[in-house]
């Protein structure tokens, strides 16, 4: 009996551990929703690209991959995926800071900075370097890039949030990475990651981690 009893004071002061040292407060349905947000992103943007698309398919496929895009349809771009996320943040901030107050955990806290910092630090590059890709005219490879340093980002937070995240992450990379060799399909590759990805993971945590 008394054994028993130290190996719960054991695996209590491990839990506290783990609280303090990882924000744990991520909720799953919000990289759901998060994953709802892109694939509606995407077909917006599908649909702006078929705007440009010239009559002639071989020509419209031509302009896309490898000659310099219109400073419209770059920006109208820009403009839904900023849209998508913005919508993501605040409908993670949102759901996390309820599941913070249910459990009693604090929403600002060391372990919520680190995420923070590590999680923005390679987006931050990431979204520098897409931006030098379109000033060079290298637009093509933006949608590559942007799974690459959003998955770069995941795996370097994951250490200080649920270890799923690391996953998710290495998921992301990869496709990106993928991506690459398919030029001209950007558009559904970043439906695949920012989408379906985050739909399946965001999931896999709700059930895990959210559902009482």
């Amino acid at each position: 009996m008394e054994s028993n009893k130290y190996l719960d004071d054991i695996s209590e002061i491990k839990n506290m551990m783990s609280r303090s040292s990882r924000f744990i407060s991520l909720s799953g349905f919000s990289g759901v929703l998060a994953g709802v947000y892109a694939l509606i992103g995407a077909v917006f943007a599908y649909l702006r690209l078929q705007e440009f698309s010239l009559t002639d398919k071989v020509e419209y496929e031509r302009r896309i991959n490898s000659a310099p895009m219109e400073t419209g349809l770059v920006l109208d771009l820009l403009i839904i995926a900023i849209l998508v996320i913005i919508a993501a943040i605040v409908t993670g901030a949102i759901l996390s800071i309820r599941k913070a107050k249910k459990s009693g955990e604090k929403i600002w806290n060391q372990a919520s900075r680190r995420l923070l910092v590590n999680f923005c630090i390679p987006l931050f590059v990431g979204g520098i370097f897409s931006l030098v890709l379109i000033q060079y005219n290298i637009s093509w490879l933006v949608a590559s890039t942007t799974l690459v340093f959003y998955g770069l980002a995941c795996i370097n937070a994951s250490k200080y949030t649920l270890g799923d995240v690391r996953y998710m992450g290495i998921a992301f990379v990869l496709i990106g990475l993928i991506s690459t060799q398919f030029i001209g399909y950007g558009l559904y590759f970043w439906a695949l990651g920012f989408g379906v990805f985050h739909i399946i993971y965001g999931s896999m945590m709700y059930f895990k981690y959210d559902r009482d």
